[in-house]
């Protein structure tokens, strides 16, 4: 399964709403996509079903810089929150 990614805008944030796996392919799209927004942005990651770890760590990144992480799967969060911790012992 490919990510699919879906866009929708409120009066506060834009909120890509994420489906399927995140894969480091995806990574550079994500970016992308990211860099073309303006505003609060926020992923909502109800419909993802696997990362590997180069989508934690960026999913980690992308939190630490106030995108926030909607409807995380407790798998992901719980790994993207190990991750934040090791990122923040590196800086």
């Amino acid at each position: 399964m490919v990510l699919k990614i879906e866009e929708a805008s409120t009066d506060t944030q834009t909120v890509l709403s994420l489906a399927g796996r995140i894969e480091s392919g995806d990574v550079q799209r994500l970016k992308a996509e990211i860099e073309s927004l303006e505003g609060p942005i926020a992923f909502d990651l109800d419909q993802v079903r696997l990362v590997n770890l180069d989508a934690v760590r960026f999913l980690a990144v992308c939190e630490k810089r106030g995108i926030e992480l909607l409807n995380c799967p407790p798998h992901v969060r719980a790994w993207v929150s190990l991750e934040k911790a090791r990122v923040g012992e590196l800086e």
